[in-house]
């Protein structure tokens, strides 16, 4: 099976032009299924033997979101594998995914983000880099990985616009608004400090001169929590939902959020919808005397 997972993830990697943080999670999925089936051929897998090595894992992990990623991942493999003639049926097609937990996202309110976004005025370079990195997040609603992919070319200040690469390395147009444009002018005139190579492209640099990485800007945002003095649990990821929650609550449309957050389906935003009516929910019960 080696050899076939190798043609699979060149696959993906080349044809799909899928990122590296799939081929990786993929490449770990199917390494996991190869150690379980070992010595079993290929053409010899069936259901019961899939069924069993998600069992294994689940009971190895305890998480159904997990055990559904690598039912994703062998469904995949066994199609590819289809595809090309070495194999007939597809094995996985009568494996049902685990139902997953329901799981909301937790966006800060617009007075807790306006909070967090407060403790950061002094000015030196790197202040100014983490008020304009967080500024962006809020305003743009970006991925962390796509924050940290951003280029000087990616920038339009003048059109308050940036161009971003999101998840198979689609492009979308994202606007943003004038504190972020503020913030950002504010760090690029102090860029050129960081700077140890002065063709660097990257938006975002580090201390060093390279660029910041996602868990940089996780360290950022933590260190931003703990300035703020309030008990919030925030990751990056939580200005997206943040972004996304407040738009929806001033009467912008699903599918313009879709677009803006680069989801593919619309599916995938309608989570939104289900939290803006819990916490309606939430304003009722809190607030109606016969609730």
């Amino acid at each position: 099976m080696r050899k076939e997972t190798r043609r699979f993830l060149s696959y993906l990697r080349y044809e799909r032009n899928a990122s590296e943080h799939t081929v990786r999670s993929y490449g770990v999925d199917l390494r996991q299924f190869e150690a379980y089936v070992e010595g079993t051929p290929l053409n010899s897998i069936d259901h019961r033997t899939i069924r069993g090595f998600l069992a294994s894992r689940y009971e190895a992990e305890n998480r159904k979101s997990s055990v559904s990623r690598k039912l994703a991942t062998l469904r995949s493999f066994f199609r590819w594998a289809c595809r090309e003639g070495v194999l007939d049926q597809n094995p996985a097609r009568l494996v049902s995914l685990p139902k997953a937990d329901r799981k909301l996202p937790h966006p800060l309110t617009e007075q807790e983000m306006a909070a967090l976004l407060d403790v950061l005025e002094d000015s030196t370079t790197l202040a100014l880099r983490d008020r304009a990195l967080l500024e962006l997040l809020y305003a743009s609603g970006l991925r962390a990985a796509e924050l940290v992919s951003l280029d000087l070319q990616d920038l339009d200040l003048g059109g308050e616009t940036l161009r971003v690469q999101g998840k198979g390395k689609k492009e979308r147009l994202v606007p943003f608004g004038a504190p972020a444009a503020e913030a950002l002018r504010a760090y690029l005139h102090a860029r050129p400090h960081l700077l140890k190579n002065a063709g660097h492209a990257g938006v975002f640099l580090n201390a060093r001169g390279g660029r910041l990485t996602t868990r940089s800007v996780g360290r950022i945002v933590h260190k931003c929590v703990v300035r703020c003095a309030k008990k919030l649990s925030v990751s990056p990821h939580t200005f997206r939902h943040s972004f996304a929650t407040h738009l929806l609550g001033r009467g912008a449309d699903l599918r313009a959020i879709q677009e803006l957050l680069g989801h593919a389906n619309l599916s995938t935003t309608q989570k939104y919808t289900q939290l803006s009516v819990e916490q309606l929910r939430q304003i009722y019960d809190k607030a109606h005397p016969k609730a």
